[in-house]
């Protein structure tokens, strides 16, 4: 059993850790524009701004960089609420994490963005899909929302997904080599989901298993993941 490996015994109930800081958010093509939006504020083309991007992307780590900055308070939209409207925005500027269509309560939203234009607060909007394509029943909301600029996360280039891999293995206290790292890029969908879930599986199968993490184990466990 090699040293990297053996300390995960002692790890098995415990969670992995994320950081969020600046320095280990990692930059390619696909995120460069999301990143710059971030890091450039306030000039922004508006104070209401939208970050869109599939599950993985790093939407909820640029808007903890973003809030860092700038105090911002970050409210989950599952949580929004019309009551919760004035407090949200207390601090001058907010995140609205994990926006969708699914289950929105319009009115709070409308409420939100009303007040923030008129308290001249900044908001950070993220959302897996295009806010201006939300089929909203409030009309001044729908009018709104297309207005509100917005920036897209592309899919990783190679590039990116071998950096995911090693970051999100490092997470969980795994060390992949440089031809385990090929293997799974080779292998799996060229998305952030389709890495997170390879190296959590890998992850938990190397601990069910008592196994270091090989090419060996990569190849079971990718078997298993596309029956």
């Amino acid at each position: 059993m090699s040293d990297t490996y053996a300390p995960r015994q002692l790890l098995l109930a415990l969670d992995h850790s994320v950081s969020f800081a600046r320095e280990d958010f990692l930059s390619g093509p696909s995120n460069v524009a999301a990143l710059s939006l971030v890091e450039r504020w306030p000039d922004w083309p508006d104070r209401i701004v939208a970050l869109i991007g599939p599950e993985g992307s790093g939407k909820s780590h640029l808007a903890a960089i973003w809030a860092e900055a700038t105090g911002a308070r970050i409210l989950s939209a599952r949580l929004l609420s019309t009551a919760s409207v004035p407090g949200a925005l207390a601090t001058g500027a907010l995140v609205i994490e994990d926006l969708e269509a699914v289950d929105l309560d319009e009115q709070a939203l409308f409420h939100l963005v009303n007040l923030a234009r008129e308290e001249r607060t900044y908001l950070l909007l993220t959302s897996r899909s295009a806010v201006a394509s939300f089929p909203i029943r409030i009309r001044d909301l729908a009018s709104r929302l297309r207005a509100v600029p917005t920036v897209t996360m592309a899919p990783p280039d190679d590039t990116l997904l071998r950096s995911l891999l090693v970051k999100l293995a490092a997470d969980r206290q795994l060390s992949f080599d440089e031809s385990l790292v090929n293997y799974l890029v080779n292998r799996i969908e060229r998305t952030f989901s389709a890495a997170h879930a390879a190296v959590q599986k890998l992850d938990h199968e190397a601990m069910r298993q008592h196994r270091p993490v090989t090419r060996a184990l990569a190849a079971e466990v990718l078997r298993s993941m596309s029956t």
